[in-house]
């Protein structure tokens, strides 16, 4: 389901921002006085701080993904579902892309860490034609990769036995902004919700960061 539409005024922590897609996730509602006035503020929570290995087996944190806009899969390489699809057309929208590449972190992480090593990565992107700077494979803990998805990127992940493969999880590309604020989720499968997604991608980082592509 398409969630990404909308826009949305920030609240006075935010300096009173016109925001052109709206802030996802479980929020809290603050009060405080200001000039003697009660006002509230609504807190969005930020993607906390992760490290995990990535396809060359270095280890990779979110700190070194700091100034950057994530578009960010959950998935796994012995998926024979809805994974391939999804890879497919994640690696269309990087291409799409390659004029804000600069400005752009495509992130992938595993869901299955005890099969999807740094080299098995390494063979599925390398199976995909994989090749863009800006597109990094991540795995690391299981369960801290799972609370991360389900937590956080808004995104399902976990071990389901009925499942092929052993796991389920949910076919979504999630959008987060510099600050590390969920923006939008859209399904992975769907060509015209990843349409909508370059779209969004772009109109954030033009009216929200001031930054045009080529296109």
């Amino acid at each position: 389901m398409l969630v990404s539409l909308g826009v949305l005024l920030s609240c006075s922590s935010r300096n009173q921002k016109i925001h052109v897609l709206p802030f996802i996730g479980n929020f809290d509602i603050e009060y405080k006085i200001v000039d003697g006035v009660e006002v509230t503020d609504t807190i969005y929570p930020k993607i906390p701080f992760f490290h995990f290995k990535n396809e060359s087996g270095k280890e990779i944190t979110s700190s070194q993904l700091k100034g950057k806009v994530w578009i960010a899969d959950f998935f796994f390489t012995s998926c024979q579902t809805i994974c391939p699809l999804m890879t497919t057309n994640l690696k269309r929208l990087n291409q799409l892309t390659q004029d804000l590449k600069e400005e752009i972190e495509f992130i992938s992480f595993s869901i299955d860490p005890e099969r999807d090593t740094p080299s098995t990565l390494m063979r599925y992107k390398n199976h995909y034609g994989i090749t863009s700077a800006n597109w990094t494979f991540l795995t690391g803990d299981e369960e801290k990769t799972h609370l991360l998805g389900v937590e956080n990127f808004q995104i399902f992940a976990g071990r389901d036995e009925e499942s092929q493969g052993g796991f389920a999880h949910s076919g979504a590309f999630t959008l987060v902004d510099k600050e590390g604020f969920v923006r939008g989720v859209y399904l992975g499968t769907d060509v015209k919700q990843v349409e909508q997604l370059e779209k969004d991608l772009r109109l954030l980082l033009s009216e929200e960061y001031g930054i045009s592509g080529s296109k």
